[in-house]
């Protein structure tokens, strides 16, 4: 068993922090092979810390918020006792509010570059998109 997985998976924590961490990389746009150079690791590890399936040990952290030039609190951030309030004792974890993958969170960060109107007609051609998808799996 990989270190910060329970029978349910990943922590909150370790999984919050390593979406933080793929956020400002991908927001810096570093891609997980410059980052891992940067840190001395493989790609595959910051794979690994990214999706919260390996702990981020604290001087690692700490280089990686040096890397980035934000405070190590940076990682923290958005992270609340009552989203920990759902992860309870049988390991069940709470869920983000949207999968993070590079589409969600390059849109997430274009998004706000978009006037209104055209945020309204994204916004409108996604909700057609995932209407026609699950109406098509049914």
């Amino acid at each position: 068993m990989a270190r910060g997985k329970g029978d349910d998976g990943p922590h909150p924590v370790d999984r919050h922090v390593g979406r933080r961490v793929c956020e400002k990389r991908l927001a810096l746009g570093y891609n997980q092979s410059d980052l891992g150079r940067a840190l001395g690791l493989t790609f595959q590890q910051i794979q690994k810390y990214e999706k919260g399936a390996n702990r981020i040990s604290a001087s690692k952290l700490w280089d990686i918020a040096r890397f980035f030039k934000v405070d190590i609190g940076f990682f923290f951030e958005g992270l609340t006792g009552a989203q920990l309030a759902g992860y309870n004792e049988d390991g069940a974890a709470f869920e983000h509010d949207f999968p993070a993958t590079r589409y969600t969170i390059e849109i997430n960060r274009l998004a706000p570059q978009l006037s209104t109107r055209q945020q309204k007609l994204a916004l409108d051609l996604i909700r057609d998109m995932t209407d026609r998808t699950e109406g098509d799996e049914g």
